[in-house]
């Protein structure tokens, strides 16, 4: 059983959006923008013997604004440009109650039954309650990266909040090289 880093896609891999203080996903692959350094940490994580997998809720596809062929160029140049093995995604609004949307931890207990991943030496990262909310329910150490949204914070306490996503990804890094296993 391999140990993982689960990163959310909007807002750790790529910029976010901002409207009145929310995020929102690129609607296309121009707006696509790769936050800085991330690359690097991913790929030194890799480095390190972990798994590195984003999981992320593309809830516009279910409420049309946009289509899933949009979401899937998008995710196909992020798979061709990140060292992921493997990119998840939820398709869902949280009316269709699927086990598949954060905060729920389908997409990880997928992830884990097909990759062979031992979720409790795991990470989730992410800039949203439901990350860590889905994070903590399957047992990993969660990754707050709190960039002060201003939609109220509903789920568990992380168990390290950053600032950055590449403060987030070297917390990481230095837990795994210090040898910290929960």
């Amino acid at each position: 059983m391999m140990p993982a880093v689960f990163v959310d896609r909007d807002g750790v891999l790529n910029e976010t959006l901002i409207k009145e203080g929310r995020p929102y996903p690129p609607m296309s692959g121009s707006d696509l923008k790769f936050l800085p350094g991330v690359r690097e940490r991913l790929a030194q994580l890799k480095h390190l013997d972990m798994l590195v997998v984003c999981v992320t809720n593309q809830p516009d596809v279910a409420r049309q604004s946009t289509t899933r062929a949009t979401v899937d160029a998008i995710n196909a140049r992020i798979k061709a440009e990140m060292p992921l093995d493997e990119l998840l995604v939820c398709y869902h609004d949280d009316r269709d109650q699927c086990n598949c949307r954060k905060p729920r931890p389908g997409l990880l207990l997928e992830a884990a039954g097909r990759l062979g991943i031992d979720l409790r030496r795991s990470y989730m990262i992410g800039d949203r309650w439901k990350d860590i909310a889905c994070g903590a329910a399957a047992g990993c150490t969660t990754v707050f990266v709190d960039y002060g949204y201003t939609e109220t914070y509903r789920g568990p306490a992380p168990s390290h909040t950053s600032s950055t996503a590449v403060e987030a990804l070297d917390y990481v890094i230095s837990q795994v090289t210090s040898g910290y296993a929960r």
